[in-house]
């Protein structure tokens, strides 16, 4: 379906609130396609932003599930009196649950989602038969080639291949790409061409896209669309926090990956939480992720997770659908360019 979309630009899936039904919907209205994030939702939730979603517009959309990991052993009570120690909030408990992942995936099959992604793993190849039985089309979040051919061993459908300059969450199926000795980082058009030529699926492009350039220079190299989150977080439609924006418009913070907020590596802006604790989180998700929870929560640019990709001093705000548009008109000039350089045959 996404060789079909009228421009092939993507809206990724942002949990915490970014993502929206608003959001989505406008994408989708001017020609791409919108995720939203199932992610830290309850099942009630999620059923109610599907039908906001279904309400705005008549286009396929899709939602994004994390898929559970294993429960750390490392220590985070430990980790806990540190976070304690630094916050003007108590920390909360840390704690292993399942997002209600069983629960959630049944929902959207019962909803008949359209499009369906997964990150931090891929679902069993039975429950990508009953998706597909139920019409949706499967797509899996990899970081390496490896990934990839484990989500086209289990009957995906495409896979959305994210680069490690992406903001948020790595995709990876384990933790890799903070600590000495973690998995090797491959920026998105490395981690395209590896991933082309190890399987033939759609492949969608993720990390650090932010200009309709970088939206013709990964269909080039072999994406049928691009996928795009700093880019849509300054938009009104999305739920981004005031904090978070302002700090996206300022630009002048670098980028780092950290398990500091969360226990699994993510991009965000570096701020005074990142930088004291990024040597200290354990790996655990989402343990750490409901050890911070109320830190986050204070609103303090220099306590939250200011999710970004390296390129985020580009980002141009505007609503949504204007930002498709620019980015397809982008698209056309930085093809037309290249086309002067490119002697033809």
């Amino acid at each position: 379906m996404f060789d079909r979309l009228e421009v092939p630009v993507i809206a990724a899936p942002m949990a915490g609130g970014a993502s929206t039904p608003e959001l989505v919907a406008e994408v989708g209205r001017a020609g791409g396609l919108g995720f939203l994030a199932a992610g830290y939702q309850s099942v009630e939730a999620v059923a109610e932003q599907v039908g906001a979603t279904t309400a705005l517009t008549d286009r396929p959309f899709g939602v994004n599930l994390f898929v559970p990991g294993p429960r750390s052993t490392a220590d985070v009570k430990g980790y806990r009196e540190r976070v304690r120690e630094q916050s003007p909030t108590e920390p909360g408990e840390p704690r292993w649950d399942d997002d209600s992942y069983d629960a959630k995936l049944e929902l959207l099959m019962a909803l008949r989602v359209p499009v369906v992604s997964f990150t931090f793993g891929l679902p069993t190849a039975a429950d990508v038969d009953r998706l597909h039985a139920a019409g949706a089309t499967v797509v899996a979040t990899v970081t390496t080639p490896r990934e990839a051919e484990q989500a086209d061993r289990i009957g995906a459908d495409a896979l959305c291949v994210q680069g490690s300059d992406a903001g948020g969450h790595r995709g990876t199926f384990a933790d890799d790409g903070v600590s000495p000795g973690g998995g090797e980082l491959f920026g998105v058009l490395a981690a395209l061409r590896l991933v082309r030529d190890r399987v033939n699926l759609p492949l969608i492009a993720a990390g650090g896209l932010v200009h309709g350039a970088d939206v013709a220079a990964v269909i080039t190299a072999g994406a049928v669309a691009a996928q795009l989150g700093t880019a849509f977080l300054p938009t009104p439609e999305a739920g981004t926090s005031p904090a978070h924006r302002q700090a996206l418009a300022e630009g002048t913070r670098r980028t780092a990956l950290t398990r500091a907020f969360s226990g699994r590596p993510a991009r965000g802006l570096v701020n005074r939480f990142l930088t004291e604790n990024a040597d200290h989180a354990p790996a655990a998700y989402p343990e750490v992720h409901h050890l911070t929870k109320p830190v986050r929560a204070t609103g303090d640019p220099e306590l939250m997770s200011l999710w970004a990709g390296q390129t985020y001093p580009l980002v141009r705000p505007a609503p949504a659908a204007e930002v498709v548009a620019r980015l397809l008109a982008e698209a056309r000039q930085a093809l037309s360019v290249a086309n002067t350089r490119i002697p033809p045959g």
